[in-house]
């Protein structure tokens, strides 16, 4: 009979988790994604100034 492998178990085991994480961690970006959609989309505005000001920073 052959001996069971126990270090290929693990490394599978933690490669499952680690994918499962990843897909965790894209849903949530993909989520937060979409609420953020609009702001990126003015700040690819070729007609708005390049810079903005904060009255905080000026003398």
């Amino acid at each position: 009979m052959a001996k069971p492998n126990y270090q290929f178990e693990k490394r599978q085991r933690e490669l499952k988790k680690i994918k499962q994480q990843e897909e965790k961690r894209l849903k949530k970006l993909a989520g937060g994604h979409a609420a953020g959609l609009a702001d990126a989309s003015d700040a690819a505005d070729p007609a708005a100034p390049a810079t903005t000001t904060n009255p905080e920073q000026t003398p």
